[in-house]
């Protein structure tokens, strides 16, 4: 078993990830779901926590990354705050939802499948969210849009905004919106 103290980062997580790791046989085959256990736990897969597994299995690092990289199911850096998703399948495609992924992308700065540099926002273009009669549909946290527009994602983008700044008027943090 690794060595926890003698590993850089988080020490709470690691001492988490040790703590799960006894659940699962210490052979390849636990590898996914071992990884899946520390992106539930971690939002992503931290480098240190691949190299913490890498140990913990006796393969090498380059491995864990070849597996981890296979999957479109596993995340490399934190995601944001808040999650846009927005939807590319078929219907949507056809009514715009490329033009909505485009002003999402330039109003927040990143492209898809980033993250912005404060941690709010994460951005995903999506095969189909099941909403095809309200195309182009994007999905920011647990919210629906459908009929999306580039003037709704203005809003949608203004809203956040007028939330963050009432709760600093009022001495909350973002953890509190």
């Amino acid at each position: 078993m690794n060595d926890v103290s003698r590993l850089p980062g988080d020490e709470d997580m690691f001492r988490e990830i040790n703590s799960r790791l006894e659940a699962f046989p210490n052979r390849r085959d636990s590898l996914i779901p071992i990884l899946q256990m520390i992106q539930q736990s971690c939002s992503y897969l931290p480098p240190q926590a691949m190299e913490y597994v890498a140990g913990h299995l006796q393969v090498s690092v380059s491995e864990i990354y070849g597996v981890a990289t296979f999957y479109n199911q596993f995340r490399f850096h934190p995601p944001g705050r808040h999650q846009i998703k927005v939807c590319l399948g078929t219907a949507c495609h056809v009514v715009g939802g490329d033009i909505i992924l485009e002003n999402f992308e330039r109003k927040l700065g990143i492209k898809d499948g980033e993250t912005t540099a404060d941690l709010e926002f994460s951005l995903e273009r999506v095969a189909c969210v099941g909403c095809c009669a309200l195309a182009p549909v994007a999905v920011v946290d647990e919210t629906t849009h459908g009929h999306m527009a580039p003037s709704k994602v203005e809003g949608i983008l203004l809203g956040f905004e007028i939330m963050r700044d009432q709760a600093e008027r009022e001495g909350r943090t973002r953890d509190e919106i």
